[in-house]
């Protein structure tokens, strides 16, 4: 005869109050592993070999960081160049910004085209005063809108590319020539 069955015992998280084998579908994973870390690492194998690599990295880091400081002065020299990268998650590197315009013609409705002006704002230049500027000189309406990646750029009614770059350059000296870019058929062009 079989013996009397036992009742499971199942090991709840202490911070999401979830099984431990669900946390990972819970509201706050990030906060339940330290927390599986400790009381059930057989569950979460990766975790712990997650957090044995992040100990080790902090570890070689905070070995770099003495190392630099006790260099001398050429190696505390470096060290605020590397603090000028960024990086976002993921460990991608933010590339700084170059300065740079770039004027962009779109056709809309087959014969009315608009001219786009982006990247004068990395000069200085106010982009408000910038649209009426433009809107005068070439007797046409202009506006500041944001683009598709959320900056803000000069959207001028009509083909005003073959006149606007000797504008630029006059109106504000601190945009230079060799900065100025045309984007045609999706290539870069320099207008120099």
């Amino acid at each position: 005869m079989a013996g009397k069955p036992q009742p499971v015992r199942v090991l709840y998280c202490a911070v999401c109050s979830l099984p431990a084998e669900y946390c990972e579908f819970g509201p706050d994973f990030e906060k339940c592993k330290p927390w599986l870390i400790q009381n059930a690492p057989d569950l979460y194998p990766d975790l712990v070999k997650e957090a044995n690599a992040k100990e080790a990295d902090k570890v070689a880091n905070q070995l770099q960081s003495t190392g630099i400081s006790s260099g001398g002065d050429g190696a505390a020299s470096s060290a605020p160049k590397q603090e000028e990268v960024k990086r976002l998650p993921g460990g991608k590197i933010k590339k700084k910004e170059r300065q740079e315009v770039t004027i962009e013609k779109m056709t809309r409705n087959k014969r009315k085209c608009i001219t786009t002006v982006k990247g004068l704002e990395l000069f200085g230049v106010k982009l408000s005063d910038a649209s009426k500027k433009l809107g005068k000189k070439f007797a046409t309406g202009a506006s500041v809108v944001k683009g598709p990646t959320e900056k803000d750029q000069i959207d001028v009614q009509g083909d005003i590319a073959y006149d606007i770059v000797e504008f630029i350059t006059d109106t504000w000296p601190d945009v230079p020539e060799a900065a100025i870019f045309f984007i045609e058929d999706g290539r870069k062009v320099p207008a120099a």
